[in-house]
């Protein structure tokens, strides 16, 4: 039986204006942050998208899948035809639900994994887990990330310091090598990576120091992988309304409602616009031919790296 995803056609809500422009409430979340408790809700759905059975059969992971990218790339994928695995915090488990629930309805598989990426040992057991639910790997996509703004290079302590390096690239890399020793030919690594990585931010030093870690880590590691027919990217997206931000404790209510006004297009991207990205690099059938590649998302945003 074929498991091709097929979707009926859609009516675009709003081709004029389609997504939510600052400035938003005024609002605050202590870390980890919740999807359900953003105003307004972060889109994820993607009504607009087609599917057309690309990730059919596939089995993917992706951490942070609870909220933000993450739900919509998972939920994308599972659109797609793939069973998806999705990481995430205790904190995070009333998120995790609504995406099983959104994974399921598309009629495939969802495996909660419920955990901390700072432990070396979670990073090689969410890979097991997986492996042990779908009987394979195919797509890993390391998502989650630790963001807290700073007011200078003197507030950085050396905690926060490990804990960025140990969520936003330590696990990059032990679930890359983890993931390597199941995945065959065919297989993608995908990472998120962020603007920050190429253009750097302000605030954000170590943060953005992670970020172009992830860039150069990808870079290497397609070289690395390539012969065994495993390609590896990431994307780099600017802002993107999720909890990331609105539960950095560096930030204050007034700038979330005025997250991502400063790029070209005046917004921050929904998620639903992040998600056919990660598609794009997951599918052979789209970028059979794309490895050690960083894609820009970046709302106008413009760069050569």
């Amino acid at each position: 039986m074929s498991t091709e995803t097929k979707e009926k056609p859609k009516t675009p809500t709003n081709p004029a204006q389609p997504e939510p422009v600052p400035p938003f409430a005024k609002q605050h979340q202590p870390k980890p942050g919740l999807e359900s408790k953003l105003d307004p809700p972060p889109r994820y759905q993607a009504e607009d998208y087609r599917a057309a059975g690309k990730l059919s059969g596939k089995a993917a992971l992706v951490t942070g899948g609870d909220s933000g990218i993450g739900r919509a790339v998972a939920v994308l994928f599972a659109r797609e035809g793939a069973d998806v695995a999705i990481g995430f915090l205790p904190a995070e488990r009333s998120d995790a639900e609504e995406t099983r629930r959104a994974i399921e309805a598309t009629g495939r598989r969802c495996l909660l994994v419920e955990g901390d990426l700072t432990q070396s040992e979670f990073c090689e057991t969410i890979v097991e887990k997986t492996v042990e639910r779908f009987g394979k790997l195919d797509i890993l996509v390391s998502n989650a990330a630790h963001q807290n703004r700073k007011a200078s290079l003197d507030e950085l302590t050396d905690s926060e310091l490990e804990e960025t390096f140990a969520t936003n690239i330590y696990a990059y890399v032990r679930l890359a090598r983890a993931a390597l020793r199941e995945m065959k030919a065919g297989g993608a690594i995908i990472a998120t990576s962020s603007v920050t990585g190429i253009l750097g931010a302000k605030g954000l030093p170590d943060y953005s120091a992670t970020k172009g870690a992830i860039n150069a880590f990808t870079k290497t590691l397609a070289q690395e992988v390539v012969e065994k027919g495993i390609r590896v990217n990431a994307v780099a997206p600017g802002p993107v309304w999720t909890p990331l931000n609105p539960a950095d404790a560096g930030t204050t209510p007034e700038k979330v409602a005025a997250f991502g006004s400063q790029v070209p297009m005046g917004r921050p991207a929904q998620p639903e616009e992040l998600a056919p990205a990660y598609v794009f690099l997951a599918s052979n059938a789209d970028s059979s031919y794309i490895t050690g590649t960083i894609l820009q998302v970046m709302g106008g945003e413009t760069a050569g790296g």
